[in-house]
């Protein structure tokens, strides 16, 4: 998609200084994988083993698999702009600005929700190290110095941003790494068989997972920042989904492998830790938890306010959002509202409100962009530059997926979605009278 065909929608915006494009092909893939390896794996392993058992870890390889086929369609869609907007831009060029801004609103209230989800496992854990942050005062405090921190590195440049993102990659992957090493080799058949449920839950194992596997949809949103992004997205994509996929399914073996009784774990990840390498892997596990999480932090603060920017800069949302600051060329005061709104929602919600409700919103915004790849492909333009074998088939099969796990969700919870959509109509037909 060209510049000028997404040009901002006025003059205030036309005329300040353009976003730099910075980040490459490496930067991107350690985003999208600090982006989908946050919070999630440290405590749904022994939820998934709680549902499916011994079959946990063909249950992660099974989600990944459903995941990925979405993934793609992210791949062969996000190939063909190089303009901020992720999934909002993707449905606003296949289906109008209408569809666009409800997706953009969806893919704004999910990623907010992951994040508060986020802030309150921050607290717990680092509260088990720092009792003082347990305490109402001390959670508040931490939350906010959590996420002025993250604000300010994300305001003072991408680069910067880019660049303690990707520490943060590493340094995540680092204790998930030994544990799977040191792991593997003490797998005991005894121990995967003490792994009994009651009945195998399949259907709810697999949208726990959507959860965990998500976040890659957020990673493409500050495309405007991305060196060459028509041709880095796809296989920046395709490689993260392939590591955090196997990373996922190895872990899940380790820890039905070696922790008895894995399903009743609260801290699977830290006790399995303790299991291989013997007392320190507790503390080992708490420290990634707290690593981990402040990385998504970062990686969230630094994508989702492009979002916020893309849509003031097609008149969607405020304009003083589509604003870019002179110095750093950021769009700082996106930066600092999305900020302020995820604080807010950390503060005012638990893990489990708000993990269950981004994780259907997220399929909502699954649906929409494997369907854009329909609409897209049809129309023949813009080209892609990652061309997916078998598109088409590949497109529907991520849209049926999505669906179908969004057909088995309860009626308050899709209620509940309706709601959310039904108060995006509302800011967007108030936007537009003023």
């Amino acid at each position: 998609m060209s510049s000028s065909s997404i040009a901002p929608s006025d003059r205030e915006h036309a005329d300040q200084p353009a976003l730099i494009r910075v980040m490459g092909r490496a930067s991107l893939t350690a985003a999208i994988v600090n982006g989908v390896i946050g919070s999630g794996i440290f405590g749904l392993p022994s939820a998934v083993a709680a549902l499916t058992g011994a079959w946990s870890p063909l249950a992660v390889l099974v989600a990944g698999a459903c995941v990925f086929l979405v993934l793609l369609c992210f791949a062969e869609v996000g190939s063909r702009f190089d303009q901020a907007g992720g999934p909002y831009l993707y449905a606003r060029e296949a289906f109008g600005p209408i569809v666009g801004f409800q997706i953009g609103w969806l893919l704004l209230v999910s990623r907010l929700l992951a994040c508060a989800a986020a802030l309150n496992i921050l607290i717990v854990y680092v509260g088990l190290l720092v009792p003082p942050v347990a305490t109402p005062t001390g959670r508040v405090l931490t939350m906010t110095a959590a996420v002025t921190v993250a604000t300010a590195i994300n305001v003072t440049g991408v680069r910067m941003a880019a660049w303690t993102t990707n520490v943060f990659t590493v340094a995540k992957l680092l204790p998930l790494v030994l544990l799977i090493v040191a792991g593997l080799p003490q797998l005991s058949t005894a121990v995967l068989a003490s792994q009994v449920v009651a009945q195998v839950e399949w259907r709810e194992a697999v949208l726990l997972l959507v959860f965990a596997y998500g976040g890659f949809e957020s990673m493409v949103i500050a495309a405007s920042e991305t060196r060459d992004p028509r041709k880095n997205t796809g296989p920046a994509l395709v490689a993260a989904g392939i590591i955090v996929t196997v990373i996922y399914c190895l872990l899940q073996l380790v820890i039905v492998g070696v922790l008895p009784d894995a399903g009743r774990s609260t801290t699977p990840v830290a006790s399995a830790l303790q299991q291989v390498v013997g007392s320190a892997g507790a503390t080992i596990g708490t420290a990634a938890v707290i690593v981990s999480v402040y990385g998504w932090l970062t990686g969230f603060t630094l994508m989702m306010p492009r979002v916020l920017y893309s849509m003031a800069t097609h008149g969607e949302l405020p304009s003083p959002l589509g604003r870019v600051h002179q110095n750093f060329r950021t769009p700082h005061v996106a930066i600092v509202a999305n900020a302020i709104l995820a604080l807010a929602m950390g503060l005012y919600s638990s893990f489990a409100q708000a993990a269950t409700f981004a994780a259907i919103a997220r399929l909502t915004v699954f649906a929409s962009t494997c369907a854009a790849l329909l609409a897209l492909k049809r129309r023949g333009r813009p080209a892609p530059s990652f061309h997916l074998p078998g598109s088409t088939m590949i497109a529907v099969a991520g849209a049926a997926f999505s669906v179908w796990l969004l057909a088995t969700r309860s009626s308050t919870e899709l209620w509940i979605l309706l709601a959310v959509i039904s108060a995006g109509v509302l800011v967007r037909g108030s936007r537009r009278s003023g």
